[in-house]
């Protein structure tokens, strides 16, 4: 059984009576996912989950959505169709002026859980309403994980799957987006393949030491190059900006932390002889 929400908004019985839930999936005049809305916004407001964040819209039709003191809890699909919900704001609603958001006050006691809290959540055949009465979902919302960080769209989906480009892969070692994937690549040593792909050529290059595949891969974050001949002449040709630009990083095999160095290595010298990457590629050795 599921941990119910309410353990981690703990409202009383009278809370609960006034207060609403908004499950926004999208747009009602573009029909743009409201998650792609989120992350259009600056982290600074969706850590604090201001207004911007989410919908608060006062009025569906002539009806209200909200009314005056009121608290609402703000949701956003994540995926399509799916029962995954992201909370990104709560809030006691000021006032409810026709034609735009509601005039709303963040409640900041839940500012620790925005962009953090996903939910488990089944809307039902509800496509066309997204704010509701909180009972009427607060007893089948149960918490599925408190993220470590900000929510940032993908997560680590396993070894076998490893493929970043340069950028994406800055963003990830800065701590910026996806912080399982550092923690990930820090537990394993393994065969890599840097690829450029403007030329097409190859770099195999292996990680055996302390720090796993995350600490070989952040030395070429820092230099580029990662102490290559082949990679540092191009660096010095091109400059940082070529590397951002066009090399991605594929892990190709993987092994624990443990597994015997030399067989690292030995895999390492297979995939050169493989992809003939001493003559074709980057590697010269």
């Amino acid at each position: 059984m599921g941990i119910p929400l309410n353990s981690i908004l703990n409202l009383t019985e009278e809370q609960i009576k006034n207060s609403r839930i908004e499950l926004n999936t999208k747009t009602g005049t573009t029909s743009v996912p409201f998650i792609d809305l989120w992350f259009e916004q600056t982290e600074e407001d969706r850590r604090s989950g201001a207004p911007c964040v989410t919908s608060y819209w006062g009025w569906l039709g002539p009806n209200h959505n909200f009314f005056e003191g009121e608290w609402v809890f703000s949701f956003l699909r994540l995926g399509e169709g799916g029962d995954d919900w992201l909370f990104v704001s709560a809030a006691k609603v000021l006032a409810v002026p026709k034609g735009r958001q509601a005039d709303v006050e963040v409640l900041t006691d839940y500012a620790p859980f925005f962009g953090r809290l996903v939910i488990d959540l089944h809307k039902g055949n509800t496509n066309s309403r997204y704010t509701f009465k909180l009972d009427t979902f607060l007893s089948k919302a149960t918490v599925k994980e408190v993220l470590p960080a900000l929510y940032s769209g993908e997560r680590f989906h396993g070894y076998d799957d490893v493929h970043l480009p340069y950028a994406k892969l800055d963003r990830i070692f800065r701590r910026e987006i996806m912080p399982s994937y550092h923690d990930a690549l820090e537990s394993v040593t393994g065969v890599y393949c840097l690829t450029d792909t403007k030329t097409g050529k190859l770099y195999i290059g292996s990680a055996t030491g302390e720090g796993g595949v995350a600490a070989r891969w952040g030395s070429y974050l820092d230099t580029n190059h990662g102490g290559n001949k082949e990679l540092r002449k191009l660096h010095d040709d091109k400059g940082e900006e070529y590397f951002r630009e066009n090399f991605e990083f594929t892990l190709l095999e993987y092994f624990g932390m443990s597994y015997d160095p030399q067989k690292v290595r030995e895999r390492e010298k297979w995939w050169k002889d493989c992809l003939d990457t001493r003559e074709h590629g980057y590697n010269d050795n």
